[in-house]
């Protein structure tokens, strides 16, 4: 078995220190003989007499004196990375690493990120914009954001938003066009601009409600994106029906430029959730994230 090369080192500092086994004890909180016990395994390790014992004093040897002058500077680094360590435990710093989907960039990210650095200008932000399903421990990210219905059962969740509502829209030039469809099934004579999940490489099937049954459908079309901005620039130009989030098409709603059909058959989805396993909510730098986003979305909730 490899002897650790460490073995006896502290012992070894606080002797040479304090010219004193039994002040080096003290220091350490164990018994002079364990001290003395540490220093001799180390002299037969390296087979060099290190200090000079009589019954009155202690002294380093010269080979002794050459160890202590090369450890003791690095001692002294090891100590101040440590308490440069202990920080992390009294103030948020580090990086802190995010993934979350498209859909949350514009309606939490943009909000919260100024909030958050302002607040927290020591800690370091790295956000992976990702629809997919993300393993938080393996990708090595810190929390996420995601729509409650896709999250572990192990997680730990804290609500961002309500549910959130959706629609199928589409411009009026191209109703003018191709007409309403009046039921999901009808979508089969329409043009859907369809949406790939850029990890998985799925495509996303339109979810539908009706008579308390939930169901899906693929929608049909010449045109598919893997960009949520993309998706709602080409139905706004009448090149077919989306399926979107209300917020992300607020605007476009407010302006005609969108228009919603089977709006009855539409159901709302979970809101959401940043989530984050257990042990990693202690860490400062999340949880004065966590704070921000609490204190943000009491602020929405107020207004």
């Amino acid at each position: 078995m490899n002897q650790d090369p460490f073995d006896g080192l502290t012992e070894f500092l606080a002797v040479a220190e304090h010219k004193s086994f039994t002040q080096a004890a003290s220091q350490l909180g164990v018994t002079p003989t364990a001290v003395s016990q540490a220093v001799k395994n180390l002299e037969r390790r390296t087979g060099v007499l290190l200090f000079q014992r009589t019954t009155r004093r202690v002294a380093l040897t010269e080979a002794g004196s050459s160890l202590f002058a090369r450890l003791r500077p690095a001692a002294t680094e090891i100590g101040d990375a440590l308490a440069v360590l202990g920080s992390y435990r009294e103030r948020p710093m580090g990086t802190l690493r995010l993934t979350a989907p498209r859909l949350s960039g514009t309606l939490l990210l943009e909000p919260l990120i100024p909030r958050f650095r302002a607040a927290y200008p020591d800690v370091n932000l790295e956000i992976s914009l990702d629809d997919a399903t993300v393993d938080l421990v393996s990708e090595g990210f810190d929390a996420g954001i995601r729509l409650g219905e896709s999250l572990e059962k192990d997680m730990i969740a804290v609500r961002l938003t309500p549910d959130l509502a959706w629609s199928v829209v589409g411009a009026p030039g191209y109703f003018a066009r191709a007409g309403r469809p009046q039921t999901p099934e009808e979508l089969t004579r329409h043009q859907g601009i369809g949406y790939r999940f850029i990890t998985s490489g799925r495509p996303h099937r339109w979810e539908f409600r009706h008579r308390g049954r939930d169901f899906t459908v693929g929608v049909q079309g010449a045109l598919v994106v893997n960009d949520r901005q993309l998706l709602l620039a080409t139905a706004r130009a009448g090149q077919g029906l989306a399926y979107a989030c209300d917020i992300e098409i607020a605007d476009d709603l407010a302006s005609g430029r969108l228009e919603r059909v089977l709006q009855a058959f539409v159901p709302p989805s979970s809101g959401l959730y940043l989530y984050f396993p257990s042990r990693t909510q202690s860490q400062p730098k999340l949880r004065a994230f966590i704070d921000t986003a609490r204190a943000w979305v009491a602020e929405q909730e107020r207004s």
